[in-house]
């Protein structure tokens, strides 16, 4: 019996041991799926907060707008050619989105049409010179028309003069209004260190949302716009003047081999051009009666909605370049 029970003693003991440790790894176990549980919770928590005051998910937008960005800085950066066949892509989705969503005001466009002239005027913009793109917005913009025109004649649909007109300029000013505008920025990028300033211009519009955004959310209380866009205060707008002339000016010292107070210039300028698209947009969707173009980018709405302050700056730093560079 002694021999027995000495013999099952260190197995006892050893399955207690066994034992006990199961039950602290359980325990350990428990505990750190309470506290992942609870972190979520709480994250889950301030992220609908964030939501609630901005009306978008800001974790997803920071995320996509990171991916969007090493994109565009990679392109710029490396090879310029490879920027304009992502700014033709970025441009031809921009196309349709506004192109569907204007048709679901009423208004009779086709967005095939406008995808096939916008790329057709970026596309081009990287190799021709400044008098050959005003022949290919005015080559595009007569296909548009065109375009509508037979495909009204075709459709058997009775419609007003006033109705079509109105439909041709809507295709007219679709390629204005996107691959016109975008192609100043590849035009800027052919130049000789053109990438640099395109670059720098970008870096000013995102300075510009960055600081409306960050001093709107913490110290907004009056409107700027309120029929427009109700979201934006004065706030938000001395915040947003603060950053891109600070912006301006260390991108005009350090990447563009500038003086300071052209920094300064170019902070006021992109701050304008910036503001003038953001509340152009707004405006579009205001009549429209939407709150984004599309839902194709999450936490960000459409590819319209982060192109709006993009394009009037393209023109402007263009301008800008040809001024100070030439």
């Amino acid at each position: 019996m002694n021999a027995d029970d000495d013999s099952r003693s260190p197995r006892d003991a050893v399955r207690r041991r066994k034992a006990e440790l199961q039950a602290q790894l359980k325990v350990t176990r428990d505990d750190i799926e309470r506290q992942v549980r609870d972190g979520r919770e709480r994250f889950d928590q301030v992220n609908e907060r964030i939501t609630e005051r901005t009306g978008r998910n800001l974790i997803l937008a920071i995320l996509i707008g990171v991916v969007l960005g090493g994109v565009l800085v990679a392109s710029l950066i490396f090879v310029k050619v490879v920027f304009a066949v992502f700014a033709t892509m970025i441009v031809g989705f921009t196309a349709f989105e506004l192109a569907q969503a204007l048709r679901r005001t009423g208004r009779y466009v086709d967005p095939i049409a406008a995808v096939i002239a916008a790329v057709f005027i970026i596309g081009t913009a990287y190799f021709i010179d400044a008098p050959s793109r005003g022949m290919v917005l005015a080559g595009a913009i007569a296909f548009v028309v065109v375009y509508r025109l037979v495909a009204q004649m075709a459709s058997g649909v009775r419609r007003s003069v006033r109705d079509v007109v109105s439909d041709l300029a809507t295709a007219a000013f679709i390629q204005i209004y996107v691959p016109w505008l975008a192609s100043f920025a590849v035009v800027l990028v052919s130049q000789e260190r053109g990438e640099w300033w395109t670059l720098a211009f970008i870096i000013l519009v995102v300075s510009v949302d960055i600081g409306a955004y960050a001093a709107g959310l913490s110290f907004g209380k009056h409107p700027m716009a309120p029929k427009i866009s109700p979201k934006k205060t004065w706030e938000g707008f001395a915040g947003a003047v603060g950053c891109s002339i600070l912006a301006g000016v260390l991108l005009a010292v350090f990447m563009i081999d500038q003086p300071w107070w052209i920094g300064v210039i170019l902070g006021v300028l992109i701050l304008g051009s910036a503001t003038v698209g953001d509340l152009a947009e707004s405006m579009i969707k205001r009549d429209m009666g939407i709150k984004d173009m599309s839902s194709w980018l999450p936490g960000h709405g459409g590819f319209l909605d982060r192109l709006d302050s993009i394009l009037p700056s393209a023109a402007v730093m263009f301008a800008v370049y040809t001024l100070v560079v030439h």
